[in-house]
């Protein structure tokens, strides 16, 4: 399978599994904008696949309309540009519904699905990532999954977690990746990261389309006789440092990359908790390779991607000042 066809047939195995679920969105019904949604009205019916109006707050807030009253609510903002409407539903409601009542009641059957990053020409309002913002809010879980195996899996335990969950996918890679993905019915734990590479010399961690450019900066620094380790995050909120800590424990070194603009990035979290957790066994400042701070432009976007080759050279440096 490839991405979008993995989230199909995850949102397939969840339609069939919980008479509960539906799925809604703008213009879900025949498809979505990335297909990922084909034929599912087909098979499920008009009553649980179906159209909502153009507005994302009403998205998410009938979601947690429908969640507090015990269904399964798979909602699509069609970008996670757009997300940002949502976000007094998102922020105010969904992830504080559990904790303003005294857990008496939640809205925790929901999953906002988002495709999110850069596409090759997308501009600046289809091509952002928003994680950063999302996991500033407690109550919720943020997860953003590498390909199509990783998609399936923690989609699937997305939908069935009793927790909010928002679901960001790389739009670059929903035709791009292509794995064996199991057919049959499975989740992948939410919280935990996943060692992609074994490595001694340097740990090297990101998420979502980001692992495929940092394997290729790991396979050049192997060519430099540099030993990597890489990691895939897959939750963002809440991130699971004891496997980076214990990474880091034991290279020495820290470089983290993403997307999204450096400032407030996610990887700036990373690196503080690695940085005051860690920092005696750190032998080298923590990099981080990221986003610039500008609106992410179109035709300068193969200068704003943090590529394999700006992850080589601070890959590099921080080997190089660990000696």
């Amino acid at each position: 399978m490839n991405l979008f066809t993995a989230v199909n047939d995850a949102m397939r195995v969840a339609l069939r599994t919980d008479e509960t679920a539906i799925v809604f969105g703008e213009d879900v019904a025949f498809g979505g904008v990335f297909r990922c949604s084909h034929n599912l009205r087909e098979e499920f019916g008009a009553d649980r696949v179906f159209n909502t109006p153009l507005s994302e707050n009403g998205i998410a807030g009938f979601a947690v309309g429908y969640a507090a009253t015990g269904g399964t609510a798979i909602g699509e903002i069609q970008f996670a540009d757009y997300i940002f409407p949502a976000f007094d539903q998102i922020v105010n409601e969904l992830a504080k519904f559990r904790y303003r009542s005294g857990n008496q009641w939640n809205a925790g059957g929901v999953t906002l699905r988002a495709p999110c990053g850069a596409v090759g020409h997308g501009g600046h309002y289809h091509s952002q990532s928003p994680e950063a913002y999302l996991a500033h809010t407690p109550g919720i879980r943020v997860v953003m999954p590498r390909g199509p195996k990783a998609a399936k899996g923690l989609l699937l335990a997305s939908i069935r977690s009793r927790d909010p969950v928002v679901f960001l996918e790389p739009k670059a890679l929903y035709r791009a990746a292509v794995e064996d993905v199991p057919v049959g019915d499975y989740e992948i734990e939410l919280g935990k990261a996943e060692i992609l590479r074994p490595g001694e010399d340097v740990t090297v961690v990101g998420w979502g389309g980001q692992l495929r450019v940092l394997a290729k900066a790991c396979a050049l620094a192997a060519e430099l006789g540099i030993d990597c380790e890489l990691i895939d995050l897959q939750s963002i909120l809440p991130w699971d440092f004891e496997t980076v800590a214990a990474s880091v424990s034991k290279t020495g070194k820290l470089v983290v990359s993403h997307e999204a603009p450096i400032t407030c990035g996610f990887g700036a979290e990373v690196a503080a908790t690695v940085a005051d957790r860690c920092f005696w066994n750190l032998e080298a400042p923590i990099k981080r390779v990221c986003g610039y701070d500008t609106p992410f432009p179109l035709i300068y976007e193969k200068y704003y991607i943090p590529d394999e080759l700006k992850n080589l050279e601070a890959i590099k440096t921080v080997v190089e000042a660990a000696k």
